[in-house]
């Protein structure tokens, strides 16, 4: 892998970073101290919320793809995906299991897993070192 390879690929994990936090950490709730992002808070559109928050969360899979993954992690990141989009449309209930599972921290999680032992030179590159998931929360 080239230097140029590298920095492109340092940029699309660092966006994936960036959206899964929006997603699914980007807000503290005060009284409760729990992380809630973007996604639960689409959810409470009826109807259009959860297929906008799905669209992002496939976005995120198809940025992923770029690392050329092995299907059994795709699959188990298209899992994560469905299992919330299919809950998150039970109102209520949906919202509060969206803002618990984080089906995109979930994702980067397998992600960054994937990467640290295939990506040497990114590994390398990465100041993060391929760690930026602890305990269900992004840290950029």
């Amino acid at each position: 892998m080239n230097i140029v390879d590298t920095a492109s690929q340092l940029r699309n994990l660092n966006r994936i970073r960036r959206i899964s936090r929006l997603m699914d950490t980007a807000f503290r709730i005060p009284v409760l101290g729990v992380k809630v992002g973007w996604d639960p808070v689409l959810g409470l559109i009826p109807g259009l919320g959860d297929l906008i928050a799905t669209a992002v969360s496939a976005y995120v899979i198809v940025l992923a793809a770029r690392f050329h993954l092995p299907r059994a992690i795709v699959a188990q990141m298209v899992l994560n995906i469905g299992l919330e989009a299919v809950v998150g449309t039970v109102p209520l209930v949906g919202d509060l299991f969206d803002a618990y599972y984080k089906s995109n921290v979930r994702n980067l999680k397998l992600l960054e897993a994937h990467l640290q032992g295939e990506a040497i030179a990114l590994e390398d590159a990465d100041s993060l070192n391929l760690n930026s998931v602890r305990d269900g929360e992004v840290y950029t």
